[in-house]
């Protein structure tokens, strides 16, 4: 968080001077100790988002990917005229436990072109797809395992 800080400083100034950096790092040092005696915050949670960070980024990459794949989905069964869409309600639970991990899986549905996520109640989930094909798999869909990755790292 200490870093966080002072990288912000430094960005928010628009220049880098060795009089700015010092009194940032000063300042930085300010906030930190702040949020670490009164909001309840502990060093050992700066560890908890380095070693959660990367998983973060492999999570929006993969997301990107599977929004650029069901795009391109998408656009072939619109273009197919020979093709019937079918579309379908899914109704599936995951074993995810933090109502951060659920939230998160239900947006990256629904921003997966040909899905929507209709509700999420307690884990349990009803989607709508544009077609079958697209339903398959939902409840163990790359989304779901790397979101329990990242559940784990918690428990460690």
């Amino acid at each position: 968080m200490y870093l966080l800080f002072f990288m912000m400083w430094i960005i928010f100034n628009g220049k880098f001077t060795w009089e700015i950096a010092a009194f940032g790092a000063a300042l930085s040092g300010v906030m930190y100790w702040f949020i670490c005696k009164f909001m309840n915050y502990k060093p050992s949670m700066d560890i908890l988002v380095c070693r959660k960070l990367f998983g973060f980024l492999h999570y929006l990459f993969v997301l990107v990917k599977e929004i650029v794949k069901a795009n391109a989905t998408v656009i072939g069964m619109i273009f197919t005229s020979k093709y019937e869409l079918e579309p379908v309600i899914v109704r599936f639970s995951t074993g995810l436990r933090s109502k951060f991990a659920r939230v998160i899986l239900a947006n990256s549905i629904t921003l997966t072109p040909g899905t929507i996520t209709v509700s999420m109640v307690d884990g349990e989930y009803i989607v709508h797809c544009l077609d079958k094909s697209l339903a398959e798999g939902l409840d163990h869909c790359v989304f779901v395992e790397l979101l329990e990755k990242l559940e784990r790292v918690d428990e460690k």
